[in-house]
């Protein structure tokens, strides 16, 4: 369950950096996505093995696609602009050799969360100046995802004992990465539709069959 799980992630990552690619979005979201897919791949590879190796190829990724959302959210006010992509290069590269040759537990969970910490206040401003209905509800879908996988994964951590005798399993960390997988496109869609707002592409919440979200943009002839 755990293995299957991250699928999601992957073909929401694939729709996502189609949709980048194709409107000619700024290279930036198109490596988010390719990330958010190596992050599934690799969970999926260590979920399948439970190997030390396969283990960092999970966990590296998390890191790493937590220094592209923050530079993405705070490149566009950032006065010194070659300082921050070096910064956050060294600090990716520095972390997956400490972690390749340090066994973390405990200190990379609180690693984890620090850096999504430090990007909730930039989300929530973004949030706050977006005036667009379809992007604000892009956003709380964002939270109450990340509030359900948080409670599923936080479950299946402190019971696990107990649940694993239960006549049923709910699984609750499979629920996570499937929680995570639409978490991590609802972001990527709030954030390409904020940042098209800041490059006057005229962006739109659309719908692929009505329920699907997606964001459409229209670029100046000059661009």
């Amino acid at each position: 369950f755990n293995t299957i799980s991250s699928i999601p992630g992957i073909l929401f990552a694939l729709i996502g950096l189609i949709n980048a690619l194709r409107q000619r979005f700024e290279k930036r979201f198109s490596v988010l996505h390719i990330s958010n897919m190596i992050l599934s791949i690799g969970s999926m590879l260590y979920h399948a093995t439970l190997q030390r190796v396969q283990q960092q190829g999970d966990e590296t990724p998390m890191v790493w696609e937590m220094l592209l959302y923050f530079y993405i959210l705070y490149s566009p006010d950032w006065h010194y602009r070659s300082t921050m992509p070096t910064f956050l290069f060294f600090y990716g590269v520095g972390f997956a050799i400490a972690h390749a040759l340090i066994r973390f537990e405990i200190g990379f969970k609180v690693h984890y969360i620090i850096l999504c910490l430090l990007c909730i206040p930039r989300m929530y401003k973004y949030y706050i100046y977006t005036k667009d209905n379809y992007a604000k509800r892009l956003a709380k879908l964002y939270i109450v995802t990340l509030f359900l996988g948080s409670i599923c994964w936080l479950m299946d951590q402190v019971l696990c004992k107990e649940i694993s005798h239960w006549y049923f399993n709910p699984q609750g960390h499979a629920l996570w990465h499937v929680f995570m997988s639409f978490n991590s496109y609802f972001a990527n869609t709030f954030l390409m539709f904020c940042r098209a707002e800041q490059r006057r592409w005229d962006p739109k919440i659309v719908h692929f069959f009505g329920v699907f979200p997606y964001v459409k943009i229209q670029k100046p002839k000059s661009q």
